[in-house]
């Protein structure tokens, strides 16, 4: 699921986030240094906001970034946070930097203005946390501690799909390298003044051509590469989804021979911002759900959508305040090993 993962300890002197709440480092997220974001050079488009309540920037965006290596995200040092993203008019380069009580968002590129005119909905202004009851000390104490979760909405479908169809069944470190190698290797660079190594993701067009031995050298198999090469087959379908509700939009997605419920769980929790599509057929969320609401580190699917059940409408919601509460079963049997087919 989106931001599954759980958190490490958090470290003295954490930065803070808009509303003064505390920006966490783990994966699925973005640690974002606190102090004034220096003023970008070259010409861009400029939209300030203010949002309605405490806001982070690492726990709202964090789930959008693949890994620490992506190229389409970035944290710098003077606490912005950089995305590409190839939109509907082109391709686009977005800053978000939070100080004080207002954000401020700069874009270059043709998507400019297209990235700008989403940037509230990017940060969650769609979002309505206060939907949630807790019902359990756990959750009442990890909403408590990060009143600053609000669930991004991107409005792009096929920039989660991808990505989430490259980590069916294989380690995070995998996926995220096949992510990083294939976006760096066929993306364009990023427009505007980006960080280096910036890219933005290739066109459906350009997954389409992508040669069989570039996947196999990028550690994906060729059930995962027929699946993308499916998906940007019907591109323009599968983006119109993001207008729909969360359950018909899952339900187009899965039309797509390969894509399951995982898949397109993993892709509205981000493309709409869906706080009721929790995450079935994880290796791990049923256990981590099991273990922190009811002790069962043994879960299934349907055990953890039972303890879920008091929270229905909110389910996505109050799994990622599980992740993030820390509490998770220790581990009993090694990491699953990793393969890089492109040895071979």
């Amino acid at each position: 699921m989106a931001g599954r993962f759980a958190p490490r300890p958090t470290l003295p002197h954490s930065p803070k986030g808009v509303g003064g709440t505390p920006t966490p480092v783990r994966d699925g997220q973005a640690a974002v240094p606190s102090g004034v974001p220096r003023q970008a050079t070259g010409p861009g488009r400029v939209r300030a906001w203010v949002p309605d309540g405490p806001l982070d920037l690492g726990l709202v965006l964090g789930p959008l970034r693949r890994g620490p290596g992506d190229p389409t995200f970035r944290v710098t040092p003077d606490g912005s946070v950089w995305r590409t993203s190839l939109t509907p008019a082109g391709p686009g380069t977005l800053r978000v930097c939070a100080y004080g009580g207002e954000v401020r968002g700069e874009a270059w590129g043709p998507g400019a203005q297209w990235l700008l005119e989403r940037l509230p909905e990017l940060l969650g202004a769609a979002d309505d946390p206060s939907a949630f009851v807790p019902r359990h000390r756990l959750l009442a104490s990890a909403r408590h501690r990060r009143p600053g979760l609000r669930l991004t909405r991107s409005g792009l479908v096929l920039e989660s799909l991808i990505p989430s169809i490259l980590e069916q069944k294989v380690t995070t470190d995998e996926a995220y390298r096949a992510w990083r190698l294939l976006v760096r290797k066929f993306g364009e660079p990023a427009p505007g003044p980006a960080p280096a190594r910036m890219y933005v993701m290739p066109a459906p067009r350009t997954w389409a051509l992508i040669p069989s031995w570039e996947w196999h050298r990028a550690g994906v198999d060729n059930k995962r590469a027929s699946t993308i090469l499916r998906a940007v087959r019907v591109a323009a379908r599968l983006e119109q989804a993001v207008g729909m509700e969360p359950a018909a939009a899952r339900a187009r997605l899965e039309l797509v021979p390969g894509v399951g419920p995982w898949t397109s769980a993993e892709t509205v929790q981000r493309s709409h911002g869906a706080a009721d599509e929790v995450t079935v057929g994880d290796l791990h969320l049923p256990g981590i759900v099991g273990w922190a609401l009811a002790g069962d580190r043994d879960a299934d699917d349907a055990v953890m959508l039972e303890l879920l059940e008091p929270y229905a409408g909110q389910r996505h919601r109050a799994a990622r305040l599980i992740l993030l509460s820390g509490r998770v079963p220790a581990r009993r049997a090694p990491k699953m090993p990793r393969w890089d087919i492109g040895q071979l």
